[in-house]
């Protein structure tokens, strides 16, 4: 009896087992016939649909993606898209393989608007015979250097905790801005999960970037595959790579560059040498008379901070000098805070750092204020912002105990900053906080009637 009932539970385990084993292999049969079926699928819907300048500020580029081939990138556009007889331009595309395991591609979309008339609202679409875009609209800066625009600038704001976005998507609706700078760092990170928080994060941004131009620089975040992400999605003007160029709007002449080229030498040091010369060249062109005259402001904006307020990162904390602003160890090559300082540019963004910090005029670790009653008037020498608390996964960053002397003003609330470049002689800034639900917690002038090297 008992070996009758050890051979049946024997035999209610093999079958058991077998079931089981078939259940397995049908549910390995469905899923390879729904990759295959995935394969099938076509893509040809844009989406990631962003907006930069291109040469100059009355040519606008459009760059989208499509996760298949459409052998086609176009833009229909007009000043009232459904009344007035469309324009079509067609642009270029390329096939962008992300740098993960599963190597996924995707069809990044390129096309320039030429000459656009300047101080114009258009209305445009993007894509191909195979599927078209919303209808988004822009709005071309007026002509000549004499007008004042208005920037959001931030850096660090990723897809996960981007607080501040859905505020900058408010503003951007109400037509606040006439450009947005991201000073690097994106996402967390593009490449992550074989690219697909990168696209998730440039669908997210699309209400800020398919209305106004979104310039940006590179972040020590978007390093893997030597910057492969961020070099295809961003198509800004210049030297066609993205990580450095400048571009001109109104009285100011706005300089990008990658700090990141001072860290991940193992990529060759010849991006340092290139970006240090065309930094020397195209600040010395920006600072002749005839061109401070037309525009006298030179701001510059890239990721990693000369200076800052914690004691977190290795090259913060006074002790140590910052690649960036000393230049290369112990050789003490190509450092920028003497180039900045002898071509006289007045203002630098960076980010990188999770808070908002407004510094004192500084050079070689001193204040060089304009006067104790009026520090930004005519200050000594440039002013730094550090501007990272836009909101990411990694939340905030903590203050130091002891906070230097050079450290105007910091808060470490979620928020962004604001530019307004009213004339040749005062700029405005000023810092929103969304913890705050918007309010203004930082702001001052920059007033200056003489431009040029600090003497």
């Amino acid at each position: 009896m008992v070996n009758l009932t050890l051979l049946f539970l024997l035999l209610a385990l093999c079958v058991a087992s077998t079931v089981q084993r078939n259940l397995e292999l049908e549910e390995d049969a469905n899923v390879q016939q729904n990759l295959a079926q995935d394969l099938q699928i076509v893509h040809y819907q844009p989406e990631q649909v962003h907006l930069a300048f291109g040469d100059s500020l009355q040519d606008i580029v459009v760059t989208w993606s499509t996760r298949s081939s459409t052998n086609q990138s176009i833009v229909n556009f007009a000043q009232d898209y459904v009344h007035d007889k469309l324009s079509v331009i067609s642009g270029s595309w390329q096939l962008f393989e992300d740098g993960g395991k599963q190597a996924r591609t995707q069809y990044i979309h390129k096309v320039t608007l030429p000459a656009l008339q300047p101080g114009t609202r258009y209305e445009y679409s993007c894509g191909s015979n195979l599927g078209w875009s919303a209808v988004y609209s822009f709005r071309t800066p007026p002509a000549g250097d004499k007008w004042s625009p208005s920037l959001a600038i931030y850096g660090d704001m990723g897809n996960e905790n981007a607080q501040s976005l859905a505020r900058l998507q408010q503003d951007t609706q109400l037509g606040m801005y006439d450009a947005i700078i991201h000073v690097g760092d994106f996402a967390y990170d593009m490449d992550t999960d074989d690219a697909r928080v990168g696209d998730e994060f440039m669908r997210q941004i699309e209400t800020v970037a398919a209305y106004v131009p979104y310039m940006v620089c590179p972040g020590n975040h978007e390093e893997k595959y030597n910057f492969s992400n961020y070099r295809a999605r961003f198509n800004m003007p210049g030297n066609g790579d993205s990580l450095w160029y400048s571009f001109n709007m109104g009285p100011v002449h706005f300089v990008s560059f990658s700090t990141e080229v001072y860290y991940f030498i193992n990529y060759g040091m010849k991006l340092l040498t290139k970006q240090f010369e065309w930094l020397d060249q195209d600040l010395a062109e920006a600072n002749l008379p005839e061109n401070r005259a037309k525009r006298p402001w030179i701001i510059t904006f890239g990721h990693r901070p000369m200076y800052c307020s914690d004691d977190k990162e290795y090259d913060c904390n006074g002790k140590l000098e910052t690649y960036i602003r000393q230049g290369l160890p112990t050789l003490k090559w190509f450092g920028l805070e003497d180039l900045f300082y002898k071509h006289g540019v007045d203002v630098e963004f960076f980010a990188h750092e999770h808070f908002y910090t407004r510094l004192w005029p500084i050079y070689d670790f001193k204040v060089y204020n304009g006067s104790a009653e009026a520090p930004y008037t005519n200050p000594k020498a440039p002013i730094q912002i550090i501007t990272g608390s836009a909101g990411c996964n990694e939340n905030r960053e903590p203050f130091s105990n002891n906070l230097p002397d050079w450290n105007a003003f910091h808060s470490n609330d979620y928020g962004y900053t604001r530019l307004k470049a009213h004339n040749g002689t005062h700029l405005y800034f000023e810092q929103v906080s969304d913890d705050k639900e918007g309010q203004i917690v930082d702001s001052f002038w920059v007033i200056k009637d003489k431009h040029g090297a600090y003497a």
